[in-house]
């Protein structure tokens, strides 16, 4: 299976899923990392390891049609198969989602369908889950749709949220789970183990 992985930031994720490929882990490669950030350090773990790594920004293009069609043409160009965001802090175009249907996954920081939607990245999640009092979190495997945090389910793992927590022991501890469970979805993936139904996916083992 060939994966492109999107990123935006330093790419923890993304290297979570190369290490699990280079043990062997998932029977997949990762063909190309596509960052809107030209600063990420994604793209210097994509070039340490030898993966082509592109910029592409919808500020480069007119209208969101090109941009779409830039997108499309670049994965076509290295044969993309799936598509893995890692940290990916733009919508993907609508276009590329019909054209990859149930091929697209996303990791989320919390418990979908709780705290997720527009603005729902990064610190912004666990400073919404600190202030609401929950006393459980976690980190969210999903597919993606045309909405933000809105595809089908596929694994889901929790952590505890403590009294004395802030953003950044909560990130820690939550970054930790994503990266158990984002190369358990990738690997089922990449052995045909899941299954779509409608709004609902799961792993079959």
């Amino acid at each position: 299976m060939n994966i492109a992985v999107f990123a935006s930031g330093r790419g923890s994720n993304f290297e979570s899923i190369l290490k699990a490929i280079e043990s062997g882990f998932i029977p997949a490669q990762i063909r190309l990392l596509v960052s809107n950030k030209s600063s990420a350090g994604a793209i210097e773990i994509a070039r340490a390891h030898g993966i082509p790594a592109i910029h592409i920004s919808q500020k480069m293009f007119q209208n969101d049609s090109e941009y779409a069609r830039a997108l499309l043409d670049t994965l076509n160009n290295y044969r993309i198969e799936f598509i893995a965001l890692a940290g990916y802090l733009k919508k993907i175009p609508d276009e590329v989602i019909k054209q990859y249907k149930n091929r697209i996954v996303n990791i989320h920081p919390a418990l979908l369908p709780a705290f997720g939607g527009p603005g729902m990245y990064g610190h912004h999640v666990h400073e919404a889950v600190l202030a609401s009092g929950v006393k459980v979190t976690g980190a969210t495997v999903h597919l993606v749709d045309e909405q933000y945090d809105h595809g089908p389910i596929l694994l889901q793992k929790t952590v505890p949220v403590y009294t004395n927590d802030t953003p950044d022991t909560l990130a820690e501890r939550v970054l930790k789970v994503e990266h158990e469970i984002y190369p358990l979805a990738i690997k089922a993936f990449a052995e045909g183990r899941v299954k779509i139904e409608g709004n609902k996916a799961w792993i079959v083992i």
